[in-house]
């Protein structure tokens, strides 16, 4: 029975050294060392060895069985190492390759000109407060001392979704809430920012739904001195230190008396060019002193406080900050335009 096992040991090492795949090395590791394998069938047959062979041939037969594990394992080992090795050369990336770069984005021009507005006001003791863009009709224009027949609604008649609801016309909504919520608390200082729509001609300057930010200061002995020295501060801080103001008388439903504020023109200076069409003055925003009903609506005295409010388009100030001549390229995600404003 030794020189069986030692014969299949010669026999199964030639085997093994001739194997050309794995599939190979499966089928001899079955063929030699499985159930069913010559190695088995020795070691069945041991119950017939005497008491002192029986040590002897166990030995030789682990000794066989090992030496055929051995083989196979070093084989298997190196089918996978092949195997990985083919594997990484398909799968290889060309480090030496230039890289694709990925495209930097910007803060939007609209967002960027709102954080500066805010950044100025806040300096000067602001909060900001928004409000919904569905208001109710008494919001966006009742409490504001525009009655349902009042002529200046056919300005801002706009988005009806019910009889009493629409898209917000204006952000001024935002200030009544907070009078309402303040319940004749004093001082109040807020910029209200956000989206309005109105009916209106998409062309260069119109777009029926824009940005604005509307401003609201009430307190005692607020006067329209307070309004122009505020104005003044923000154009300066908005456009340089050189730029002036002007206040020309205008009517506001909500404001009383109200004005349209004019700033001097960047590109001449103020002496007169195609831009500001020779006057010097480009116009930027509305203002004026709260109206005593406004202020009355919203729960305040007008014998014993009073305010001023203003608002201002943020496409207006960005399209006279940058020199941006269409209003429509805000809105048209042409990227020409925007990576224009990458390193601003």
């Amino acid at each position: 029975m030794k020189e069986r096992l030692e014969a299949l040991k010669l026999e199964a090492l030639q085997e093994l050294s001739g194997v050309q795949s794995q599939q190979e090395l499966n089928d001899l590791r079955i063929k030699y060392l499985g159930k069913k394998g010559p190695l088995t069938e020795v070691l069945r047959g041991m119950g017939a060895l005497s008491a002192e062979e029986r040590p002897v041939i166990g030995q030789v037969a682990n000794d066989v069985r090992a030496a055929i594990e051995t083989v196979i394992e070093e084989k298997q080992a190196a089918y996978q190492q092949q195997e990985t090795e083919t594997r990484l050369r398909a799968e290889m990336i060309d480090v030496t390759l230039p890289g694709r770069p990925s495209q930097q984005g910007a803060v939007h021009p609209l967002s960027k000109v709102i954080q500066e507005i805010e950044d100025i006001f806040i300096g000067m003791g602001y909060t900001v407060a928004e409000g919904p863009e569905v208001e109710q009709d008494y919001y966006n224009f009742e409490a504001l001392n525009l009655p349902k027949d009042h002529p200046a609604r056919d300005m801002q008649d706009s988005f009806y979704i019910t009889d009493e609801i629409l898209m917000r016309t204006q952000t001024s909504p935002v200030q009544v809430r907070t009078m309402e919520k303040r319940k004749g608390e004093v001082p109040i200082k807020i910029i209200c920012p956000g989206k309005v729509y109105r009916r209106d001609d998409d062309d260069a300057t119109h777009s029926h739904m824009f940005t604005q930010i509307e401003g609201l200061v009430i307190d005692r002995n607020v006067r329209m001195s307070d309004l122009k020295g505020t104005l003044l501060q923000f154009v300066q801080e908005m456009y340089g230190k050189e730029t002036r103001i002007r206040l020309r008388p205008s009517f506001f439903p909500f404001t009383e008396p109200s004005v349209e504020v004019d700033v001097s023109c960047a590109m001449c200076g103020g002496v007169g060019c195609r831009t500001c069409k020779q006057t010097g003055w480009l116009e930027i925003l509305g203002a004026g002193m709260v109206h005593p009903r406004v202020l009355e609506m919203g729960g305040y005295d007008p014998k014993e406080y009073t305010g001023f409010a203003f608002g201002m388009g943020v496409e207006r100030i960005a399209m006279l900050k940058y020199g941006i001549e269409d209003i429509r390229h805000f809105y048209t995600n042409d990227l020409r335009f925007l990576k224009q404003f990458l390193h601003l």
